[in-house]
């Protein structure tokens, strides 16, 4: 019996059950790992924040000594203790901060974790689309023009190796307090931009020329090649392309939340630290991971709809109604989004944009409940 080819031979229910091993193998290490960096604490009074030692005036250093000095003799004349976790909080406890989170209370300053979650959401998919717009708009007439290849190729090719947590600065300069959503948006556009573009342009290299030798003997215009060739070629493969991109945008995004800690998921661990709740900052970086990989598998889902063709042969009942769901979604963002950059935000265009949307999404699920329909019937 081979190793190498035996999950090949493993049974959906034994696929399963070793899922469900491994997790709790997973929470199992992590539960030990917290106990092992516990530390036991002393109940009592304890003075933990001293005053600054880079001061020099004599009597703050004698006032801080003899602070030190006291917790010491405490902590010798100590007689009970608490467990406390520092630096890795077991299992039980991270998911035992969910509640609060979700629920602050009234005398808490931090907002709920979903208000948090639908404002990172947000920008998140604002910085996917000015990344995806940009990145076709630029590299498009780039790829295929030989004179733009030639002299820009090589330079867009290496900017994947800009240090883009260095550029932060330049995004604080550029953008001020008052800007500072747009910072937030624009440094995401940027971190997933530098990715993308290159992508872009290999994916039109990657061309078929068979396609391109059709379109040709057809007498397709240069604008007919780029609108039914290239432009279908690079999308039927870019949303693969951004799915490996959601881990690096969800970096980009909670670095460019500390910076301006109004709301966002990484404003929330940020200050979670800052007040010493560690099982808090986990079940924040939990919530992250949640959120990816339903956001991954989002995409999944959008690429098999948009671009049927590469999974299926034959054309379903209801794969037009969700196709055309996920394009009049993708259009609606579109020009709000735009229309956003050029008139600022509008109440009432905001409020169409959502009736719309929850009607595309009607539309999704109605053309899910024919395929589903057709399917069992054969």
């Amino acid at each position: 019996m081979s190793l190498l080819d035996a999950p090949y031979r493993y049974t959906t229910l034994q696929k399963t059950l070793m899922g469900i091993a491994g997790l709790v193998l997973f929470l199992l290490l992590w539960w030990f790992l917290a106990e092992q960096l516990a530390v036991q604490q002393p109940i009592g009074s304890f003075n933990t924040r001293p005053p600054s030692s880079l001061s020099t005036d004599p009597a703050e250093i004698a006032f801080r000594d003899s602070i030190l000095r006291a917790d010491s003799i405490a902590y010798a004349n100590a007689t009970d203790f608490k467990k406390v976790y520092p630096l890795l909080p077991p299992p039980h406890k991270v998911f035992s901060a969910f509640p609060e989170l979700i629920s602050p209370g009234e005398e808490s300053v931090n907002k709920s974790l979903i208000n948090h979650a639908a404002v990172s959401v947000w920008r998140n998919l604002q910085g996917y689309f000015w990344a995806v717009f940009f990145s076709l708009l630029i590299g498009i007439p780039i790829a295929i023009s030989p004179i733009a290849k030639a002299m820009f190729s090589r330079q867009i090719d290496t900017l994947r190796f800009v240090p883009l947590t260095a550029l932060t600065p330049i995004f604080l300069i550029i953008f001020r307090p008052e800007a500072s959503e747009a910072m937030k948006v624009s440094f995401l556009a940027f971190g997933i931009l530098v990715y993308l573009l290159p992508v872009v342009m290999q994916r039109l290299w990657e061309t078929e020329d068979v396609y391109l030798k059709t379109a040709y003997t057809l007498g397709a215009s240069d604008w007919q090649l780029v609108k039914s060739v290239y432009i279908p070629a690079v999308l039927s493969k870019l949303i693969d392309d951004i799915r490996v991109l959601t881990a690096i945008s969800w970096t980009y995004i909670i670095i460019a939340e500390v910076y301006y800690r109004t709301d966002g998921l990484g404003s929330l661990s940020y200050i979670l630290g800052r007040q010493g709740n560690v099982a808090g900052v986990f079940a924040v970086l939990i919530s992250i991971v949640i959120i990816g990989y339903f956001q991954d598998q989002l995409f999944a889902y959008m690429n098999r709809r948009l671009f049927p063709h590469r999974d299926v042969k034959s054309v379903s009942p209801g794969l037009k109604e969700t196709r055309n769901g996920f394009l009049i979604i993708l259009s609606v963002v579109m020009f709000y989004l735009l229309l956003k950059v050029v008139i600022g935000t509008v109440p009432i265009v905001g409020f169409i944009v959502a009736i719309v949307v929850a009607a595309a999404a009607l539309l999704i699920i109605f053309g899910e409940f024919k395929l589903r329909t057709a399917k069992t019937a054969s």
